[in-house]
């Protein structure tokens, strides 16, 4: 054997090595996404459980206003399944648009806000929004170590050859980002 015809194998070998190696570790990154995502649509959905409760809670103390809210909350399962970024953000903000307007009909009866019901029904929305909170960040890490993989060069060409593309982040929720406090404000006195 030539020494020509053994650095061609061992070449070989390292780039065989190396493609199967990126391919695993895209797959990796790939079900990982999938989990973190299928982990929020779980979270999400427990989430509208919560305001579910509330809204039946609720609907002891302002009948009309509750039902409306209700019926908006079971028509989300018509929605489809959360299993996308973006249908994860949509998901989120109709929770939002639902726990403003439940918000609302709380406000007008206090003695509904005083119920156990509605405490216990709010406490376990608020650990479901924390455990999505939660989930969407360690998503969001998932795809940016997936985005790198996708993105730089020499990983880049076992990806495009494989079909492996770009993870899309989820964004903020928008009815959270509305509760930070406005520092421009607090800083202009």
């Amino acid at each position: 054997m030539s020494i020509s015809l053994i650095v061609i194998i061992v070449v070989a070998i390292v780039v065989i090595a190396y493609f199967v190696s990126t391919q695993r570790e895209l797959v990796n990154l790939d079900e990982m996404c999938k989990n973190a995502l299928s982990q929020i649509e779980v979270q999400l959905n427990s989430r509208f459980d919560a305001v579910l409760a509330m809204a039946k809670t609720a609907a002891k103390y302002a009948e009309h206003e509750s039902e409306t809210i209700i019926q908006a909350i079971q028509a989300r399962s018509g929605n489809g399944r959360a299993n996308t970024p973006e249908a994860i953000n949509q998901q989120s903000d109709l929770l939002g648009q639902l726990l403003g307007r439940m918000n609302v009909v709380f406000e007008r009866y206090p003695e509904l806000k005083a119920s156990e019901l509605y405490v216990n029904a709010q406490n376990g929305q608020r650990e479901y929004e924390e455990n999505v909170r939660m989930s969407r960040m360690i998503y969001n890490d998932t795809a940016t170590k997936m985005n790198r993989m996708v993105r730089q060069w020499p990983s880049s060409i076992v990806a495009s050859m494989l079909h492996f593309d770009v993870k899309e982040y989820l964004k903020v929720d928008s009815e959270e980002k509305k509760q930070y406090p406005n520092l421009d404000e607090a800083f202009k006195k």
